[in-house]
Parts: C-alpha cells; sequence; structure tokens
C-alpha cells in the first residue's frame, strides 16, 4: 500500500500549521506544504499529484486548498477542478480559513433543534451576524439551500447587499436572502432588531473579539430557538454565551459556543480528509462537508 500523501496548497505566504496539524492526525503519511499558491502557479503543482502514480495508486494522492482569503482559494479550487480530466484526479477538499468546515458543523449544531432542509418549517428564520465574512458566507449560504429565509448582516452594507444578491440565485421555494446593516449595536425600532426579534436561529460569525449581539439586542430575540457564537476570543459575540457551551439551554432557547460546535468541526475535517484518500474523484466544498457533519448530528 503506497504512502497517502497530502499536498497543502494554501495561497497565504506561509501555510497554515492548523491545516497540517489535523491533516497528520487524520492520517496522512507525508505532507507537502506549499505556500503562496495561486491560479498562475498551481497546474503544475497538480500536474505532480496527477502524473506521479499509476491509476491503481492514485487515490493514495490527495489535496487540500486552504489559505485566509476565501475568494483566492476558490479561483485556485476552480482552477484545480479544470486541470483534472477523466479518471486521472485526486480527492480535493476545499476549507479555507476553516469556513467550510466550521459552517458545516454550525448548521449540523443548529439543525439538531430547528427543523432544516425538506423538513423546514415554512418561513424558518436565520440571522447571519457577520454574514460578509468567509464563515459567514458558507453559513449563509448553507441556509439558504436548506430553504430558510437567511439575513446578512454586515457593517457595510453595499458587501452585505453584494453576498445577498449572489445567493438569491440559490433559493428556492418561498425562501429569500435579505442584506442587513449591523451598525455596532441593536436597538429598538432598527431594521436589524425587526430582524433580531422574529429570528429563529442567529448566529455569530464575527470577527475574533467582537460583540455582535449585546444583552440588550439579545433580550429582543423571543422567538430564536439557537444561538451560536462562533468567535472563540473573548468578549463573546453574543451576550452569554461562553466558547465551551454546547446544546446548553437558556430560556426558551439552547446556544452553542465555538468549542461546542469546534467538535463537530473536527469530526468534519477528519472524515473530508479520509474520504479524499478514498475517493479520487471527491472534490469537497461546504454542501459535501455539510452532508459529512450531518452524520455526526
Amino acid at each position: 500500500m503506497p504512502k497517502r500523501v497530502l499536498i497543502q496548497l494554501d495561497c497565504d505566504p506561509q501555510p497554515s500549521t492548523f491545516d497540517a496539524i489535523v491533516a497528520v492526525d487524520a492520517g496522512a503519511d507525508v505532507l507537502l506544504r506549499h505556500g503562496g499558491v495561486t491560479v498562475d502557479n498551481v497546474v503544475p503543482l497538480v500536474h505532480g499529484a496527477m502524473f506521479t502514480r499509476g491509476s491503481a495508486d492514485l487515490a493514495s494522492t490527495a489535496i487540500f486548498i486552504g489559505g485566509s482569503d476565501v475568494a483566492a482559494a476558490g479561483a485556485v479550487a476552480d482552477r484545480v477542478r479544470a486541470t483534472f480530466f477523466g479518471p486521472v484526479r485526486v480527492g480535493v477538499l476545499v476549507d479555507p480559513s476553516g469556513a467550510n468546515t466550521t459552517a458545516a458543523a454550525a448548521v449540523v449544531a443548529a439543525g439538531r433543534h430547528v427543523p432544516l432542509g425538506p423538513d423546514a418549517k415554512p418561513n424558518c428564520r436565520a440571522l447571519v451576524l457577520g454574514g460578509t465574512g468567509p464563515v459567514g458566507q458558507r453559513v449563509a449560504r448553507l441556509l439558504v439551500r436548506l430553504g430558510a429565509d437567511v439575513s446578512v448582516a454586515s457593517r457595510s452594507p453595499a458587501r452585505a447587499e453584494e453576498v445577498a444578491k449572489r445567493l438569491r440565485g440559490l433559493v428556492s421555494g418561498e425562501a429569500g436572502v435579505h442584506p442587513v446593516e449591523w451598525a455596532g449595536a441593536v436597538r429598538p425600532g432598527t431594521s436589524l432588531a425587526k430582524v433580531v426579534e422574529q429570528a429563529d436561529v442567529i448566529i455569530a460569525a464575527g470577527a475574533a473579539g467582537a460583540t455582535l449581539l449585546d444583552a440588550a439586542g439579545r433580550s429582543l430575540a423571543t422567538a430564536a430557538q439557537v444561538f451560536i457564537d462562533l468567535n472563540a476570543v473573548p468578549p463573546s459575540g453574543i451576550d452569554g454565551i461562553i466558547a465551551t457551551d454546547k446544546a446548553k439551554p437558556q430560556g426558551a432557547a439552547v446556544v452553542y459556543g465555538a468549542l461546542g460546535v469546534g467538535g463537530t468541526k473536527m469530526k468534519i475535517h477528519r472524515a473530508a480528509i479520509e474520504r479524499i484518500f478514498t475517493q479520487s474523484d471527491a472534490f469537497l466544498d461546504a454542501e459535501d462537508l455539510l452532508a459529512i457533519g450531518e452524520a455526526f448530528a
């Protein structure tokens, strides 16, 4: 049996050590790390993965695409996909900044308490705070695909509208995607306050150490059944949630902190690494990772 070789293609100058350690723990025997990967220099690296082993051993080579620039990683992923042909391909996992695995884990957590997908209740409403960031965009995308009516909140109304416009193409049925401005706090009478009041699910996916829903704002969320805060660095992104909270009852809702979701994220990540070493045609993006995560629900 040939050694499992994982080729880490990172769009940042220095490849992520986090991703490298997870890859080793997930079963990679050899890790080849490349930083500064772009659409202009990635093809020779992919050819190296495609043409060094025969078809019987090709499944023991796989590619991980990462980096802090989600758009750049997405462009690299598109170029990698276009480089393959016929059966000459290797398994690929796309997870820049951990955005896809984190988003999948958050949506799995929400789905434990609020029916999503085919079982979604009519007009299930979700609010994604920090919805234009790398994780927030993926959370919103997954929720939209599962039939939720999603509001994308951002400091920048223009960015919120841009993300909402892109996601509207994924909408089916009566679900919708709405941009909303987050202006530093949630106060009664504002457009964001109305969204908070109606939301069944509220997920904070903002920058580390930024409180997006304070105590006053949270008190308005009387319909919410699930709060998920993906910020592990104090202060919390949602007031009253700590990183280790996992399905913890608080009033009429349950809450999750970043570490409470993190266990599922790590299971998804490790299972995805295993998948790309067993299926050479696997090309795992957010939706595929959600499907893997649902097995852990």
